[in-house]
């Protein structure tokens, strides 16, 4: 009787034998909810992490393949898959699309560093900003806090965070004094501004409040989201 009781413990540890998950699989489908912050314009940079986590899924798959009796997870590295693979190029075609058709119609879109000269050269306006003096354009930048709280129509312009909220006193070329036109407002915060309207380089020692150097840059806005 014991012997077939042993015997009976034994087939069944043969017939069902343990198998550890495999953590490229697991990685992969944790990794979708901070892929899915990719589909945020704002975010869209994290958009990586979802072709990180099909890399992921599809490590996990081979290992399971290469090892079936010592790796399971292959439902996870699939749903890891292909999650990841949908969230990487339908966010990536969604993202090129905002791109294409964000700038409208009479503006010529323009990065805010064109305007900013390196540490190593003197605070003035850029060669590419005078280009644009008098110009229509689009770019995009955030309020400095400076600029005051609650609804605002008029304000200082920076290219990025760092300068907003890390960077100190701006200089002069990392800012741009904004005029919203047409009876136009915008709330102050965090968030990044898409700006198109009128460019022009003031040639005047001009100064703002709370704002210790020289505003070379100013723009009349025309639209603001």
């Amino acid at each position: 009787m014991s012997a077939e009781i042993s015997m009976g413990v034994y087939d069944n540890a043969v017939d069902f034998p343990y198998r550890a998950l495999s953590r490229a699989s697991v990685v992969s489908v944790l990794m979708i909810p901070f892929a899915l912050l990719g589909l945020i314009q704002a975010f869209a940079p994290l958009l990586v992490l979802a072709l990180a986590g099909a890399v992921c899924g599809v490590l996990g798959l081979r290992a399971i393949r290469r090892w079936p009796d010592e790796y399971s997870g292959r439902s996870l590295a699939i749903t890891g898959v292909v999650v990841h693979s949908l969230l990487f190029f339908g966010g990536s075609a969604s993202h090129a699309y905002v791109y294409v058709t964000e700038v409208p119609e009479g503006y010529q879109r323009v990065s805010f560093y064109e305007f900013q000269q390196p540490d190593s050269l003197p605070d003035v306006p850029t060669a590419r900003a005078l280009e644009f003096d008098g110009t229509d354009i689009f770019l995009k930048g955030y309020i400095h806090p400076s600029s005051g709280s609650g609804m605002l129509r008029r304000f200082i312009l920076v290219p990025d965070l760092g300068t907003c909220c890390f960077g100190g006193q701006p200089k002069s070329t990392d800012m741009i004094e904004v005029t919203l036109a047409k009876g136009q407002t915008v709330r102050g915060g965090l968030t990044k501004l898409k700006l198109a309207g009128r460019f022009n380089v003031n040639p005047y020692d001009q100064r703002a409040a709370g704002f210790d150097n020289q505003i070379y840059y100013q723009m009349r806005v025309d639209q603001i989201r």
